[in-house]
């Protein structure tokens, strides 16, 4: 039965466009062509040239055969080749795969398999990363070297080099932008702490959405100057490659993310926007104060990929970097929750309690639609009381397709109809969430449900502790307690009763940690604390 608004109007290419980020890398192109894209060290790029070199490779590649639907891998640090990778392999109709270059040869072997991948573009520096995984593969792709001149490490391993396959290419090829924007634009890998790491499948209108987000979540206007201190391998860069084309930005790229060359950098481009995990943060509060003192200017950090410690946060806005803390996965296209201020309701509060207000998740991006805490069971939201925890549920536009060749664990991570995402977490009455943890790393000691995260919080406090990890030991007594991995600053000592009696001064008797080991914290190959490694370690104390 037809309604009055469906006569005649109908969908045209007149009033009607498939959503994807290249429409923005176009008109970065047509309006901002004279400003500056890219900067690597000397080398500069506007957006103009950036758009002329994506339209090269694009035309290159798909000469060689690549199209839709296939599946084009690349092992780079965060340098210009990587960033243009972002638009010119969906310009082909084809699925970027960007590899984590911290994973070893077996899991590179393992993601080039599993994603079918036809061509592999490799940064000098990890060429024998590369000829190792590539080294047993029965299909090999084809293989493309990136040469970096100010890169003395590593080697070319390819049949050509990038600058080869730009010589290749056509600057004026047309290309088409998808004809669903439901198609494929990028596949992420999850970091496979357990198991080899599921492939996560990202929309074109996903990256739109995401990419628009992140300029509203962070007020960036025009033209910001963004330095890469995120991988962009990390869910594509938590889709930045993509927002610094909706405002015609500038990216600052790093071919490694150290104190020095960050403030540097920092201090020299005038740099406006930088994220990083709470990691990176807490490498720059530990730099030398000279370094510290570069930064003359107003500059806002993002921060996600594990619970920011508030000190981390009070610590980077007394160096005068407002901190916006987002929440997300690699399933959900990077950061889609922010701690939204509220300057009207908390702007009178103290540097403390800004960074407490700040540690939370906080709300659903603008382009989210839909955010609760619930039993995982049931789905029933949880009381907003700040106290009961449930699991963290998404669903909306920037939620994932599902995971690549698993339907299985496509179909649990959607049951329900909500993206489950084994985030532990408390409703407040504002509407704000906030992370207790994974749900397989939290506490039950006693029948009470102890936050690790909440006893990290206390422990990031000490001036003495740099990095500190809390995970579940067996007990006869309680069933579990807390089990604490320190690692101090350097200089710096500290003894295991020191540190029990701060806790019990800063938290319940029953948080307090049982056993405190000190040393360093073992880490996935994106940062995250390999907790699975330390609860090991920690039923190996009770068996010396």
């Amino acid at each position: 039965m037809s309604h009055l608004y469906d006569d005649h109007l109908c969908r045209h290419a007149a009033n009607f466009a498939p959503l994807s980020p290249l429409s923005f890398f176009l008109r970065a192109r047509d309006v901002y062509p004279h400003r500056l894209a890219v900067r690597y060290g000397e080398l500069t790029f506007t957006w103009a040239q950036c758009y002329q070199r994506a339209v090269c490779v694009a035309s290159a590649l798909t000469r060689r055969g690549i199209g839709r639907g296939d599946t084009v891998a690349i092992l780079a640090a965060n340098i210009p080749e990587m960033f243009e990778a972002h638009f010119a392999i969906p310009m082909t109709g084809a699925v970027l795969n960007a590899i984590n270059i911290r994973l070893d040869a077996a899991t590179v072997r393992f993601i080039l398999e599993h994603a079918e991948a036809k061509a592999f573009l490799v940064d000098k520096e990890f060429g024998p990363l590369a000829e190792a995984a590539l080294s047993e593969l029965a299909n090999p792709p084809l293989v493309i070297a990136i040469d970096d001149p100010t890169c003395a490490e590593g080697s070319l391993v390819g049949e050509l080099t990038y600058d080869a396959l730009l010589d290749e290419g056509d600057p004026d090829a047309t290309w088409a932008y998808p004809s669903d924007e439901w198609d494929a634009i990028t596949l992420n890998y999850t970091s496979g702490t357990t198991g080899n790491p599921k492939g996560v499948v990202y929309h074109h209108r996903g990256a739109y959405l995401n990419a628009v987000s992140n300029a509203l979540t962070w007020n960036m206007g025009e033209h910001p100057v963004y330095l890469w201190t995120l991988p962009m391998f990390h869910c594509n860069g938590w889709c930045f490659p993509w927002t610094l084309a909706v405002n015609a930005g500038t990216s600052v790229c790093l071919r490694a993310v150290r104190d020095r060359a960050v403030f540097e950098a920092i201090a020299e481009h005038r740099v406006t926007h930088f994220c990083g995990a709470p990691v990176v943060l807490n490498t720059l509060l530990s730099a030398p104060e000279e370094l510290k003192a570069l930064v003359q200017h107003d500059v806002k950090v993002m921060t996600a990929g594990a619970a920011p410690p508030v000190a981390i946060i009070e610590g980077m806005e007394a160096l005068g970097m407002e901190v916006t803390h987002v929440y997300g996965l690699t399933e959900t296209y990077g950061p889609v929750t922010l701690c939204a201020w509220q300057a009207d309701l908390w702007g009178d509060e103290d540097a403390s309690a800004r960074a407490a207000l700040k540690a939370r998740q906080g709300v659903r991006g603008q382009m989210l639609e839909g955010l609760m805490v619930a039993d995982p069971d049931t789905l029933e939201p949880v009381p907003q009381d700040g106290a009961t925890m449930g699991e963290v549920f998404m669903r909306g536009n920037n939620v994932m397709k599902g995971y690549l060749k698993n339907p299985t664990a496509t179909d649990e991570a959607f049951a329900g109809e909500w993206f489950h995402s084994g985030d532990l977490a408390t409703w407040h009455p504002d509407g704000y969430i906030q992370i207790k943890d994974r749900s397989k790393d939290i506490i039950i000691s006693g029948g009470e449900n102890i936050s690790s995260i909440e006893v990290e919080d206390a422990l990031f406090n000490h001036p003495a502790i740099l990095e500190a990890a809390v995970v579940a030991k067996t007990d006869a007594k309680w069933g579990e307690v807390p089990c604490a991995f320190v690692t101090l600053r350097p200089e710096a000592t500290l003894t295991v009763d020191a540190v029990i009696d701060y806790c019990r001064e800063h938290l319940a008797r029953f948080k307090t940690p049982k056993h405190v080991v000190f040393g360093e914290l073992p880490k996935t190959s994106t940062g995250k604390v390999q907790k699975f490694v330390l609860r090991e370690r920690a039923e190996a104390l009770s068996k010396r």
